[in-house]
């Protein structure tokens, strides 16, 4: 006899190394290794891309093509309506069909979402097992009898039940779907990995505010498998999945010294907290090739009391240091909009952490998800907000909606010049020879864009070739430093721009490349230079052409002077 099939899909930004179905094939992989329901039904993996052309009606029609019982669906944010809108289409073409969501955005309301039979709410691979064998077992029963977490629209009717998570799983008993096959990282060429779930803080913008106030790491030697993985299939990023990979140092250094050991090639990206940070930690991150991202939010202590984070700003920027002095690759996140902040107050957060010297600074507006403890005491906190996905803050008390298109335009800027335009070398030394506050001069490199007809918003999200914003930064550096009569420095710090964003590209690509400068490289490469009002007074110009090349110790250089 043919078992019945099971599809689990969702619907993915983008194609890129850190989109990758792990929901839907965490979920495929607990059907298909579970003994209550391997045996019953056939399960399969069905994703699409938003990338790929007319992908709604695709998935659409792949699905109804293969005819399954059980369609599964991974919903978040980005994806929902969409989702919302295969699922009709497919139960018109399929009525006979079970529709399934989970995800994030069904745990943070279960009861809000159309065209699914049942909604799974928390962690799916208990409850989602635990009902196709229900199904199975009892095609034609009531629902009395549901799992934990799962929401029927048969049962609804007037009387909205308590709602309640699904069962969290013993992570130990959970199977792989890296080990298992369920994904194939020839698709992605990168890897989410899971090493743990629950999170010790309770943010109150964040779902798992209400969710357990614990880690629950999978074993050590589950990830010690899934790491050989990896480096077997010569993957080129893994993104780390755990939202404190610091909160047990001692476990933390257990596994950066087996990933040393393992797969010293691949680049991992890690979420960590500041205030876990000292030295031994930091020297560990430098043994592997990696990147750290910092939750900061805000650089208001008193902002943050609002959303029950706490910030110790001189323990903050002491593990900072640290970081810096060791040359750890670390960048953070600021949130615009939060309870009771305002422009100026984003403007200082912006000016505490670029002072800091980040690889990166992600800033985002606030969305208030249903779910979590923020959208409970919203209103208490004068916030309004989108009623709909992706539920971003319009207005507050404290933060009008002019105020937060201008820090959405500073947000723009910020990833144009600094992130996209790979600042960090030069930034500060740009502001300290303007006497500016780093926001300053992010919101004149914004109103230098509007001048010249460039949307920033477009800009940013069109994600443009570095060259491409260099010559931008280029032609801003020179309005500025004319205004305000200092060209004795825009040579200077020209060719400071140029030969760092060079070396960034070289190092990035692995191309040669030749630029031509007013003053020797090294000169330029050297402490002196992040001071240039000295370093335009006291460095001898040397006009030359620079080939800049990479060797198996990093990027070098050849001079030639040109007379």
């Amino acid at each position: 006899m043919n078992k019945p099939l099971a599809i689990c899909t969702t619907l993915l930004i983008e194609s890129s190394p850190q989109a990758l179905p792990l929901g839907a094939a965490c979920i495929a992989s607990a059907i298909k290794n579970s003994r209550e329901t391997k045996d019953k039904v056939h399960v399969k993996l069905e994703v699409m891309t938003m990338e790929d052309k007319n992908f709604e009606e695709r998935l659409s029609e792949s699905i109804i093509r293969q005819n399954p019982k059980y369609v599964l669906f991974s919903v978040y944010v980005w994806n929902r309506f969409l989702l919302e809108s295969t699922a009709r289409n497919i139960k018109e073409k399929l009525p006979d069909s079970i529709l399934i969501a989970g995800g994030p955005e069904v745990t943070a309301n279960p009861l809000s979402l159309e065209n699914f039979d049942y909604r799974v709410s928390g962690e799916g691979e208990i409850a989602v097992v635990k009902l196709l064998d229900f199904l199975e077992q009892n095609p034609d029963s009531t629902n009395s009898q549901l799992p934990q977490g799962i929401y029927s629209i048969k049962t609804q009717g007037n009387n909205m039940p308590v709602l309640l998570r699904g069962e969290a799983p013993q992570l130990e008993l959970l199977a792989s779907p890296y080990l298992d096959g369920t994904i194939d990282l020839k698709k992605y060429g990168g890897a989410l990995w899971e090493l743990a779930r629950g999170c010790p803080f309770k943010c109150s913008y964040c779902y798992e505010s209400k969710g357990e106030n614990k880690v629950r790491y999978f074993p050590m030697d589950r990830i010690e498998k899934e790491l050989e993985l990896f480096e077997k299939e010569k993957i080129s990023q893994v993104f780390v999945l755990d939202p404190t990979y610091n909160a047990s140092k001692k476990r933390a250094l257990e596994l950066l010294k087996i990933i040393e050991k393992k797969a010293n090639g691949i680049f991992f990206y890690f979420e960590a907290r500041a205030e876990f940070i000292d030295r031994e930690l930091a020297k560990a991150f430098t043994k592997i090739p990696c990147a750290l991202q910092f939750g900061l939010q805000s650089a208001d202590p008193e902002i943050l009391r609002h959303v029950n984070r706490s910030l110790n700003k001189k323990l903050f920027t002491k593990n900072i240091a640290i970081l810096n002095e060791e040359g750890v690759i670390f960048g953070f996140d600021l949130i615009y909009g939060l309870p009771k902040d305002n422009l100026e107050g984003f403007k200082k957060s912006m000016d505490f952490a670029l002072s800091l010297y980040p690889n990166n600074l992600e800033t985002f507006r606030l969305s208030v998800l249903p779910g979590t403890s923020l959208f409970e005491t919203a209103h208490e906190l004068g916030l309004e907000f989108l009623s709909e996905s992706p539920y971003n803050v319009i207005k507050s008390d404290t933060f009008s909606a002019e105020n937060l298109a201008k820090a959405e335009q500073l947000s723009h800027a910020c990833n144009i010049f600094y992130n996209q335009g790979r600042a960090v070398p030069w930034f500060n030394s740009i502001v300290q020879a303007f006497h500016e506050k780093p926001s300053s001069l992010i919101e004149n490199f914004s109103k230098f864009l509007g001048n010249i007809g460039i949307d920033s918003k477009k800009l940013d999200e069109e994600f443009k070739p570095h060259k491409d914003i260099e010559k931008l930064q280029l032609e801003f550096l020179e309005k500025e430093f004319n205004k305000r009569n200092r060209q004795n420095l825009l040579t200077a710090a020209k060719n400071i721009v140029m030969l760092n964003g060079a070396i960034s590209r070289v190092q990035d690509e692995g191309k040669e490349e030749t630029i031509s400068l007013s003053y020797h490289p090294d000169d330029l490469a050297s402490q002196y230079a992040t001071d240039i009002q000295f370093f335009a007074k006291n460095c001898r110009k040397f006009k030359c052409n620079v080939k800049i090349f990479m060797t198996k110790n990093g990027p070098d250089w050849k001079t030639t002077q040109v007379k």
